[in-house]
């Protein structure tokens, strides 16, 4: 103690000022240090700085960019490179970073080299999404000019200090709640100096930023209504790249469906990580309702949730907006499926007939061990309940292969799920352990690679042969299309679209007839098309078109 007291005396006797202000033992030691003098709080954001300059890492705007004026944080016209990899969500939050940099003075470039700054929009959920982005952190390299590189969403959050470590031309890490941020970053990243922000937030949603959308003749767009997850299921890293569930306020929604609306956009994607569990309580009006969205016999691992503005209701008055406009949702839970969102499916034609319900496994002990809340009769039979009032639902669905604990018998209780279910189309994954998941502390990760792979192969084939089996079904069946792109990769000529059941109809372009006017012209991006359905493979559908229409017109 003698030792230290003569090398930091100051800051012992600070310490020993704030935790024994009240005690006679030291009053005569603490007697000499002046009254004005420094306190605690100095010391502690003085040993703070110096870490976090030794880490290159500057998380504040309090004391190590001081220096810098708001003017600083102006772009000035410098050129940015966005790169988005990963789910729906990560292209709604570039387009809210692009609204962000736009109103900052910066502008965007399609060229990499020119670039000034060069951000990548990352994922974390599966180690080989990670690794996409280290390779090509590996392949960036300063051209003739010094280029800022930044990285930002989930992988950003869950790596942090790693990234700048282990890349030495990050400049910039920034966390899902942290865009607002970003023209100080770059304004500090620009003086030399790396900067990081990945601090959680437990109300931020972006409601006041007008997402700059990234094909601006594109007819379809992404809203995002919720942030963040309270599952918890013990594979998914999810809750803490993104943190707590948090609902946008309805008010703010609707608003953008409208301005979509008018921009003349056909078709709307509502995005959240568990998008139907959404719950607006922003208004004090709706705390004392008393509903909830569960579905029965269906566990959660939160209390149930009750009043405020539910996705049911959401739904309801998105749908109104604007009858032409087709309305989806991404990605949900089987949980919060209650059969009055069903019921308003199925009254609105412009809400599409596609639900995505991810199963994850067939097998009771690995859905028990995943943390799902359900067994495989309670989603079977939400499937047969939701097939009652929709009988042509197309069901997708996600699964993982070889997750922990996973036997041979569980396996092909999976396969037997896909058959069962007969879904349009699965999205499918080997199972890949995540640091801090419930599974990272708790399992063991016991399922061979090889194993994981074979599985991985034997669920795709099967729900391709299911997928196959679908589409055969609409083999000569009329359906409606909104056409999304002109040409495709074999022809310049084709256009494709969607049907109401999401899958992708491909067919040649021509003059059509329109059922609403006399005009005849050929199809463009937006146009709702009847078509009918001669050629079926597991992915895509093609299909004869003869007429334009409307959506309301064709469901009349």
């Amino acid at each position: 103690m003698k030792k230290l007291l003569e090398i930091l005396p100051g800051k012992i006797l600070a310490i020993q000022t704030a935790r024994c202000s009240s005690s006679n033992a030291v009053a005569s030691t603490t007697s000499s240090i002046p009254k004005d003098g420094p306190g605690l709080d100095h010391f502690i954001a003085k040993a703070s700085a110096t870490q976090r300059r030794s880490l290159k890492i500057m998380p504040t705007a309090t004391d190590s960019d001081s220096y810098l004026s708001p003017e600083d944080y102006h772009g000035r016209g410098r050129k940015v490179f966005y790169m988005t990899t990963g789910c729906q969500m990560n292209v709604n939050d570039m387009e809210i970073v692009r609204s962000m940099l736009c109103s900052s003075g910066y502008i965007e470039t399609v060229s990499k080299v020119d670039a000034d700054v060069i951000l990548l929009m990352t994922c974390s959920i599966r180690e080989g999404a990670e690794e996409k982005i280290w390779k090509e952190l590996r392949k960036i390299r300063s051209a003739s000019k010094r280029q800022i590189v930044g990285v930002l969403g989930c992988m950003a959050e869950r790596v942090r200090h790693k990234i700048l470590e282990k890349s030495k031309n990050v400049d910039v890490v920034a966390g899902p709640d942290a865009y607002r941020d970003l023209p100080r970053l770059l304004a500090v990243a620009g003086t030399g100096r790396n900067a990081i922000n990945v601090q959680l937030s437990l109300d931020e949603t972006y409601a006041d930023v007008s997402p700059v959308r990234m094909d601006a003749e594109s007819k379809n767009a992404f809203v995002s209504i919720m942030r963040g997850c309270d599952n918890m299921c013990t594979y998914c890293i999810v809750p803490l790249t993104r943190g707590r569930e948090r609902s946008r306020p309805v008010s703010s929604i609707l608003e953008e469906v409208r301005r979509l609306s008018e921009d003349g956009v056909k078709q709307i994607t509502l995005l959240g990580q568990n998008v139907n569990s959404y719950r607006d309580l922003s208004e004090t009006s709706f705390h004392l309702a008393a509903s909830t969205s569960t579905v029965p016999g269906f566990r959660t691992v939160y209390k149930p949730k009750t009043g405020g503005v539910t996705f049911l209701s959401l739904l309801d008055q998105v749908s109104r907006i604007d009858p032409e406009m087709r309305i989806r949702f991404t990605s949900p839970h089987p949980k919060d499926f209650p059969m009055e969102v069903i019921h308003l499916i199925r009254d609105r034609p412009n809400i599409c007939k596609q639900l995505h319900m991810p199963a994850q496994s067939g097998n009771d002990a690995i859905l028990e061990v995943m943390g799902r809340g359900y067994t495989r009769e309670l989603y079977l039979s939400l499937v047969d309940d939701v097939r009652t009032v929709l009988p042509d639902v197309a069901l997708t669905s996600d699964f993982i292969a070889g997750f922990c604990g996973e036997t041979e018998d569980a396996h092909r209780d999976t396969i037997s799920l896909i058959h069962e279910v007969q879904y349009s189309f699965c999205y499918v994954f080997p199972y890949s352990m995540r640091e801090k998941t419930k599974a990272n502390y708790h399992l063991v990760d016991d399922v061979p690679e090889e194993v994981k792979r074979r599985r991985h192969e034997e669920l795709a084939t099967a729900f391709r042969e299911q997928a196959l089996a679908w589409n055969q079904k609409q083999m000569d069946r009329e359906h409606l299309v909104l056409i999304e792109e002109k040409g495709t990769k074999r022809s310049q000529t084709a256009v494709s679209g969607r049907t109401d059941g999401g899958v992708k109809v491909i067919f040649e372009n021509r003059v059509l007839p329109s059922e609403v006017n006399e005009s005849e012209k050929e199809l463009v991006t937006g146009d709702y098309v009847r078509v009918k359905i001669n050629g079926a493979t597991s992915q895509t559908l093609s299909a004869v078109p003869f007429s334009r229409t409307t959506l309301m017109k064709y469901y009349s």
